[in-house]
């Protein structure tokens, strides 16, 4: 554990609101577990102006291929979904090779068992959550949405998941991106990555086919609504969002799977919220659809 995490613990207590632009107010690095790890924080972000007491709650997760990434990296989005009144929280999480992918995913859902239990203090309605994550989680947030054992284990109904936005991700089914991978770098005599899919998650197909959101979607699991975003001309993200939606939908999930034509795997990310971003007025929509319900 990094020696200065009692001060900024400490810094966060007595400095706890910041006004970020015009539009909103954030409480950052609150601690999530106990004893709480240097990683074991989130960011709360709050309309500025809000008088409402019970508004829904975006709980975002970070991408890095499970190795990097930091609860920072939002973008606008705190801005623009404040702006259209949610509570939105940014969460960190151990990372890979410090710990393997089960724990690392525990570290996330017991983040939102914190959102779901303490929410209301900040204005959030812990019974009206969007979970929405890019790249590493945006798996991560799919496979929470869906294997029900983690948030169980936390205290979270499925029926407080009001949505689920994974952004451009590769390993909804494991299985299937280990296979694709492996044989590209074989017909081509590339040697195989070290580190790749196969390790990072266990290397077992045991293990492979229980970190696949795919595996564990069923009818009358209270499964929320999907939107999948992925980039149209990444074969890789494009097969496996249409893989995940056509499960969802088998399963009477009500679910969209949008290819956003033009752009990259980070640009897709970092353009959500930007006027005129034809995967933005889908995430709008969808949100603002669900939120009432």
């Amino acid at each position: 554990m990094n020696s200065r995490f009692p001060f900024f613990l400490t810094f966060t207590i007595f400095f706890s609101f910041a006004t970020v632009g015009q539009a909103e107010k954030v409480k950052r690095n609150i601690p999530y577990a106990e004893p709480a790890h240097e990683r074991h924080v989130l960011d709360i972000y709050t309309p500025e102006k809000s008088t409402e007491k019970s508004l829904p709650v975006v709980f975002w997760i970070h991408g890095g291929g499970w190795q990097t990434g930091d609860k920072s990296s939002v973008q606008i989005k705190p801005r623009v979904f404040t702006e259209r009144g949610f509570v939105f929280v940014s969460t960190n999480y151990r990372l890979l090779p410090d710990v393997e992918m089960g724990v690392l995913t525990r570290d996330v859902a017991k983040s939102l068992g914190w959102v779901h239990k303490n929410i209301a203090e900040y204005g959030g309605d812990p019974k009206r959550i969007f979970v929405m994550g890019h790249s590493a989680g945006a798996q991560l947030a799919a496979l929470l949405c869906t294997d029900d054992r983690y948030l169980e284990a936390e205290g979270v109904p499925f029926d407080v998941l009001r949505g689920c936005v994974p952004v451009d991700g590769d390993t909804f089914d494991l299985p299937a991106i280990i296979m694709t991978a492996e044989f590209r770098q074989t017909v081509h005599g590339l040697p195989l990555p070290k580190f790749g899919h196969r390790v990072k998650f266990g290397n077992d197909p045991k293990k492979h086919i229980d970190f696949s959101a795919v595996t564990h979607v069923a009818k009358g699991k209270g499964i929320p609504p999907f939107l999948i975003l992925h980039v149209a001309g990444h074969p890789n993200t494009a097969a496996q969002a249409r893989r995940l939606g056509m499960v969802l939908k088998d399963s009477e999930i009500p679910t969209t799977v949008y290819g956003a034509r033009e752009t990259t795997h980070n640009k897709l990310n970092n353009d959500l919220g930007l006027p005129d971003d034809p995967a933005t007025k889908l995430l709008f929509d969808f949100v603002d659809k669900w939120r009432k319900k």
